[in-house]
């Protein structure tokens, strides 16, 4: 016994050093994390085609390739037009605007051309190009892959063809930079250039080939460093409330599961300072929607202890020793634990593949937080609590005991359920025709999504940022009739960017006014010019695609891992009821919609179909272990016993959220609303819809092939 005193002992020492090495180590790693240009400011450097009335085809896809390149240095750059022949680049986490102009090349023009001055290749038909090592008898040779499009495959195919033996040079901006002698037909699409002395020789090649594949010829107009979008008040706000929100949380975890509950905050806390770690590590660029991905894999690591609790409980209620109690909990929590999370993990992998931008950065932040949560749930939790019972707290009073309550009839109600959703859904769908028919558009949407106009001011003094967003954010607010203003201050200049919704002639001549008379703003000082939204019509599709992949696959998963399409189709069925309510007070409420509504679209997708399938993963196990109750009375049961889980993970979600909402700043409010009203509406349908979508489907199925009652039995037939 005092053996075991003595491990629980040594287990609880370590495992309160973990939590304060990893609080320092994550304290001190703050200041490392990559903040995005929303958060902390960056490099904005603004291009202009050298052809004077470029195609707006050929803008888009300028546009689109230079967004994928500036992802190399941050996932959370954004690129947009601004007027008819100018594009904008901002790039996060960095401050000079010299070096990034260095590694990102002047975009320009790139041909490859034959002796004879002839152009036979252009930058728009070749894919890829990056730069390899290979190794010759011991010797290195760096060289650079190509791979071309199909239209450049047959066109270089044809071209090396007739120069064999002849050099095809590689010309970028009227620069030699490569010129290879042909040593055979390449007619497979692929092909390598060698001869380079070093791989940073290879890389510079590759990277200069690889911008010069853009549509449009480019030339530096100027370039900026720029201070945050949401400014130090939303970041010190938003840490202030990061802290508030954890203790409160941490506090109804131990009044409402005692010893265990102990223990998951404990777990949580070295969750929290290891993500901040991991951040670093990976170099993250952490930025609003970010933010988004740890607020969900916060509430996944609170939701998998709550699960392992209940179980626990029960256990005792059965009469279980604690000891066998403990065992036993975490043991039947496992599939539903994994279940959610992989499912979750599959969305996030989907979303980092084929988004791009905010969907990128919240994607990362989410992979990193979920597979941080179920270790800390699975292994240090159990650790703790295993360290505390040794020492002697084996009382079956301080871990809870849940007794059996009366199944509440859920799934009699589904006409209730099914009618609210179905109303609701349709006052949406119909608020858009009266949007149009008032505003002239269906949403309210931000100036990320529909552009507006960037107004730059350079006043007589050096504005802070405080000064800014108490001074003259005001005064613009007050000539837009608009909230949706956004400020960025350039870097070591008294130089102001107010970017708003698109304002008229007259709109523009008031504020000029505005400026001048409230901060004696020269008139001369004032210019402003149209923006396109940051959100291009390229990263709308590729958000969608990603979507639409990741629903999916998740689809695919849930049917592989319980045997039922019903259960899948049941659950994407909510998924897209939850989406669609959100949406609804979009319409209806005229919420605007920027770059945060992606974010809480995929937040709500990720945390809904975690608590659906915890549902169904105790309506799985009923099945084996009911088989005489009837079907309903199985769904039913199978959601009571859940039930408790269900509320008390929303409900510390929420309240981390809620704290984010009332502290925060008007950009974070916009962010955190909505995302309040997605984790009440995905606790709704996973209680109220998904178990009787799953009993309709398989009642259905039962009656046409034998017109029987359905019973347990029969729905694993």
């Amino acid at each position: 016994m005092k053996s075991n005193k003595g491990k629980g002992l040594l287990g609880l020492i370590f495992a309160l050093a973990m939590v304060g090495l990893t609080g320092y180590f994550g304290y001190t790693t703050m200041s490392d994390i990559k903040l995005g240009l929303d958060l902390a400011g960056g490099v904005s450097i603004t291009y202009q085609a050298k052809e004077e009335k470029p195609s707006a085809e050929n803008m888009k896809d300028t546009i689109y390739k230079l967004q994928q390149r500036v992802e190399n240095y941050s996932t959370e750059a954004e690129v947009y037009q601004e007027g008819d022949n100018r594009i904008n680049v901002d790039i996060p986490g960095v401050s000079d605007a010299n070096a990034i102009l260095e590694e990102l090349g002047k975009p320009g023009s790139l041909t490859f051309t034959d002796e004879a001055g002839k152009v036979i290749l252009n930058g728009n038909q070749v894919a890829t190009a990056k730069p390899v090592i290979t190794e010759n008898n011991g010797i290195k040779q760096y060289m650079v892959d190509l791979t071309f499009t199909d239209e450049g495959k047959k066109v270089f195919g044809d071209a090396t063809t007739a120069n064999v033996g002849k050099r095809i040079a590689i010309i970028y901006d009227g620069k030699v930079y490569s010129n290879p002698v042909v040593q055979e037909p390449i007619t497979q699409g692929q092909c390598q250039i060698s001869g380079m002395s070093s791989y940073e020789e290879a890389e510079t090649l590759a990277s200069t080939i690889r911008i010069g594949s853009l549509s449009l010829e480019l030339e530096e107009l100027r370039s900026n460093v720029v201070g945050a979008k949401l400014g130090q008040e939303a970041i010190t706000t938003s840490l202030k409330a990061g802290v508030i929100g954890f203790a409160i949380v941490a506090v109804f975890m131990i009044l409402v599961y005692l010893l265990p509950g102990f223990a998951s905050v404990v777990a949580l806390s070295i969750y929290v300072g290891v993500i901040l770690i991991l951040l670093k590590a990976f170099e993250v660029t952490l930025t609003l929607p970010g933010v988004a991905g740890i607020i969900l894999s916060i509430g996944m690591a609170v939701d998998a202890n709550v699960i392992i609790f209940t179980r626990i409980k029960e256990e005792i209620g059965y009469g279980k020793t604690v000891k066998s109690a403990i065992e036993a909990g975490f043991h039947k929590a496992l599939s539903a634990i994994i279940d959610g999370n992989v499912t979750t993990l599959i969305a996030a992998g989907v979303l980092f593949w084929r988004g791009s931008g905010t969907v990128k950065g919240f994607a990362a932040t989410l992979a990193i937080g979920i597979v941080l949560s179920m270790i800390t749930a699975l292994f240090v939790t159990k650790f703790v609590l295993n360290s505390l019972f040794q020492l002697g707290f084996d009382n079956e009073k301080l871990y809870g005991i849940k007794k059996d309550r009366k199944p509440f009839d859920f799934v009699s109600k589904r006409v209730i359920w099914f009618s609210a959703s179905i109303l609701v859904i349709v006052l949406g769908f119909v608020w858009l025709g009266v949007n149009q028919s008032q505003t002239g558009s269906i949403l309210n949407y931000s100036m990320e999504f529909k552009g507006g106009t960037s107004t730059n001011v350079t006043f007589n003094e050096d504005m802070t940022l405080e000064k800014i967003s108490s001074e003259v954010v005001p005064v613009v607010e007050e000539v837009t009739k608009d909230a949706d203003v956004q400020t960025q201050k350039v870097a070591g200049s008294n130089e102001v960017i107010i970017k708003t919704r698109t304002l008229t002639v007259d709109e523009r001549e008031v504020l000029n006014k505005s400026m001048v008379d409230h901060f004696g703003v020269e008139q001369e000082k004032i210019t402003a010019e149209s923006i396109s939204g940051a959100v291009s019509q390229e990263m709308k599709r590729d958000a969608v695609v990603a979507v639409i992949i990741a629903t999916i696959c998740m689809l695919l998963y849930i049917w592989f891992r319980f045997k039922d399409i019903r259960f899948a189709s049941s659950a994407v069925l909510a998924l897209v009821h939850d989406v669609l309510v959100v949406f609804t007070c979009y319409s209806v409420l005229r919420w605007s919609v920027g770059s945060t509504f992606i974010a809480c679209m995929l937040t709500i997708l990720g945390y809904s179909i975690n608590a659906t399938i915890v549902i169904f993963d105790r309506i799985r196990e009923n099945l084996k272990t009911q088989s005489k109750m009837e079907l309903i009375e199985i769904v039913n049961l199978s959601i009571t016993q859940t039930f408790t889980r269900s509320i008390n993970t929303s409900l510390t979600t929420f309240i981390m959220v809620f704290v984010l909402y009332i502290m925060g700043v008007s950009s974070i409010r916009e962010f955190a609303l909505p995302l309040m009203v997605g984790i009440v509406c995905g606790t709704y349908s996973s209680v109220c819809m998904t178990g009787s979508l799953w009993y309709i489907m398989t009642v259905n199925k039962g009656k046409k092939k034998s017109g029987v009652k359905a019973t347990a039995k029969n729905s694993k037939k």
